[in-house]
């Protein structure tokens, strides 16, 4: 498996565990609020092949907790399951960050347990969902799919939104309750602008705007919070 970057250490993408992370590459969507545009679209080259991650990761036993993979989209790679399997045997904890597009993949991942916890990005409500994904059309199935999947198979996980003022309002949040009724945790963060993000002019919206949000979220999932957000 390719792989476009690695962070050596985080003690932010897995909650609770100091982890690194793993970048892949390729992504179904194209979200113009997206921090990591050059994996989506296949413009960034690979930085390691898979042998070279194990032979980091061997000598950081003792040191790191887990591994977390990203993207882009890591379930578009066929390799991934044989990465983690071989990433679990070596002692490590597995965290996978996915946009849901592939159920098919996290079911399998999630039967042999491969994945210790899961976090899949939630783009919007199901109406706006194309839109917000930068895409012209999306089976939303394929999502509750995997939201479905996530909440009855995986040993921990969240659900998490990326707010962007001109992509989101209250009723997308109400709707996004819904479709995610009892899940054990859900996130809202604030878009903050990068000079990798596609769409230029985007913004967050204001910090009354995420608190009135993440109430509309409440009823639906207890344990329902906005994350990385200054007051």
């Amino acid at each position: 498996m390719k792989i476009y970057g690695l962070q050596k250490m985080t003690l932010l993408d897995y909650p609770g565990r100091v982890a690194c992370t793993v970048f892949t590459g390729g992504c179904d969507f194209r979200c113009p609020f997206c921090h990591n545009f050059e994996l989506a679209d296949g413009s960034a080259d690979p930085v390691m092949e898979e042998e070279e991650l194990f032979a980091f990761l061997e000598k950081r036993k003792g040191l790191l907790d887990g591994v977390a993979f990203t993207g882009g989209e890591p379930c578009l790679q066929k390799e991934l399951a044989g990465v983690m399997r071989k990433v679990k045997k070596m002692g490590f904890l597995v965290k996978l960050d996915t946009n849901g597009c592939h159920p098919g993949t996290l079911c399998d991942i999630l039967s042999e347990r491969l994945a210790d916890y899961v976090a899949m990005d939630i783009k919007n409500s199901p109406a706006k969902y194309a839109k917000t994904a930068g895409v012209s059309t999306i089976d939303i199935d394929v999502i509750t799919q995997s939201i479905r999947l996530i909440m009855e198979k995986a040993p921990d996980y969240e659900f998490r939104t990326t707010v962007v003022d001109s992509l989101h309002e209250e009723a997308d949040f109400i709707a996004i309750g819904e479709w995610i009724r009892g899940a054990k945790r859900y996130f809202l963060q604030g878009f903050i602008d990068r000079d990798s993000v596609p769409e230029k002019g985007l913004k967050a919206p204001s910090i009354d705007a995420l608190h009135q949000y993440i109430e509309a979220v409440r009823p639906y999932v207890g344990a329902a919070d906005l994350r990385g957000i200054e007051e």
